[in-house]
């Protein structure tokens, strides 16, 4: 996988999964930073603050990957959830998975089996999808040469179009894909004669 491609979810999502009389309610959220993950874990711990176990797992890039097995037995809940969403190269999600206990013990098998399975059923809901960084780029450029920089843009697979202004020159902003960005640069200096500013 490019290191500008990396898998995640499109959307928030809640999943209810009972084993057991045992009720396990899966949130699966796309962040960006661990501070966003840390707030949507303390806001799922206070709605649900009867629940048994509210055990969290994010990933956020390669920065920080944490989990927390909330009162389970250890590496029955959170670990394996995280062990998954490494061996999926899935990131920059949180997921909580809420356990309301329903009597019957499932045993350390059991439990991985189970919030495993819930946490399956909540990405499925989010739609796993694959994104692509990119880096938003301003073009300052005289008239003469839009003609040439609109062709060069629009046949440059890795670019996407944002906007276009006409002033005293044309400035237009584009959207460039992270491993592309210097080579794009140094084409767009060649194209123009060193007449183009980016910034």
């Amino acid at each position: 996988m490019m290191m500008n491609q990396y898998k995640s979810v499109l959307e928030f999502s809640k999943t209810e999964y009972v084993v057991e009389k045992s009720k396990f309610i899966s949130h699966v959220k796309p962040v960006s930073n661990e501070e966003e993950a840390l707030e949507f874990i303390e806001w799922i711990k206070k709605e649900y603050r009867k629940a048994n176990h509210n055990v969290q797992i994010y990933s956020i890039k390669d920065k920080v990957q944490k989990y927390s097995d909330d009162g389970e037995p250890s590496k029955t809940a959170g670990f394996p959830v995280l062990e998954m969403l490494k061996n999926e190269n899935i990131t920059n999600v949180v997921i909580v998975i809420t356990r309301y206990f329903g009597g019957i013990k499932l045993g350390k098998g059991g439990l991985i089996r189970a919030y495993t399975k819930s946490a399956k059923l909540g990405l499925q809901e989010s739609k796993v999808i694959n994104y692509i960084e990119v880096k938003k780029i301003s073009l300052t450029y005289e008239y003469t040469l839009h003609g040439k920089i609109e062709n060069f843009v629009m046949n440059e697979k890795d670019v996407h179009e944002i906007n276009t202004e006409f002033y005293e020159n044309v400035k237009k902003e584009i959207y460039v894909t992270i491993d592309r960005i210097e080579d794009f640069e140094k084409l767009l200096v060649d194209l123009s004669n060193n007449a183009i500013k980016t910034e």
